[in-house]
């Protein structure tokens, strides 16, 4: 037997409707059940494959900025111009973004929602690239000027970690 991924994960908030619009229409979830005696929202990603992947309910005690339960939440896209979109989305909608990344074996955006939990949206590359490897990328340039920064990035030299800023 073993654990061949992860089923679901999620969040207590405060402001339920307002954590619910932001994975809902910002992210592009899909809600697939809620309860509104109990406060609780269900989503997925693949909402044909998978109920739920992801639950929003209220009852957060934690302070909003403060370190979190979970460390992150990573979704995972299909192609470096789903990433361009979100950089884009991110901009518009006003989203704190922690950094954009190249792992060498994956790309991403690290960002933050309403309630200040950390989320990343990532690709990943076809790459074996150890790990921890972090380096700041911009999502705004067009695929190959990200792919050509990815590789420089992966053989100049410089520390493999660059941390948050």
């Amino acid at each position: 037997m073993a654990i061949t991924g992860l089923g679901h994960t999620g969040l207590w908030v405060y402001d339920l409707p307002k954590m619910r619009d932001f994975y809902e229409r910002v992210l592009g979830l899909t809600v697939t059940d809620e309860d509104e005696g109990l406060e609780i929202v269900f989503f997925s990603a693949r909402p044909d494959e998978e109920h739920h992947e992801f639950v929003l309910q209220t009852g957060r005690t934690a302070k909003i900025g403060g370190k979190q339960q979970q460390h992150q939440i990573s979704w995972r896209v299909e192609s470096v111009e789903d990433l361009r979109t979100f950089h884009r989305r991110f901009e518009a909608e006003g989203v704190e973004v922690q950094q954009e990344v190249t792992h060498g074996n994956a790309f991403g955006i690290y960002f933050f929602d309403p309630e200040g939990n950390r989320n990343e949206v990532y690709l990943r590359i076809d790459r074996d690239v150890r790990q921890p490897f972090r380096k700041s990328i911009d999502f705004g340039m067009e695929p190959e000027a990200i792919y050509a920064e990815a590789e420089r990035l992966l053989s100049d030299g410089t520390s493999a970690y660059q941390p948050v800023p």
